[in-house]
């Protein structure tokens, strides 16, 4: 059994966290390029042709930007860019 000074420690322990990474640093450049796109008002196809990809690359790109920013679909993806100033 712990002692309260051991359980003390052990949970300031785990209130130190580190800050999360921005979001920028967490998308990779085609990613960034992606969701330019989408703040632009393309859609799948007409990024996958600025891009010079599939459209199943794009919807890939898409998923990890959207589970990266924690957003459920595309207008809010584009509304993270706004605020966390990721592009243009």
């Amino acid at each position: 059994m712990q002692t309260a000074t051991a359980l003390r420690d052990s949970f300031e322990r785990h209130e130190r966290r580190v800050e999360p990474a921005p979001p920028q640093s967490l998308l990779t450049p085609t990613q960034m390029q992606v969701l330019r796109c989408v703040r632009s008002g393309l859609l799948n196809k007409q990024i996958a042709h600025e891009l010079g990809i599939a459209e199943a690359t794009v919807k890939v790109h898409m998923t990890a930007l959207m589970r990266k920013l924690n957003v459920r679909n595309r207008t809010q993806a584009a509304m993270a860019a706004g605020e966390f100033q990721l592009v243009d």
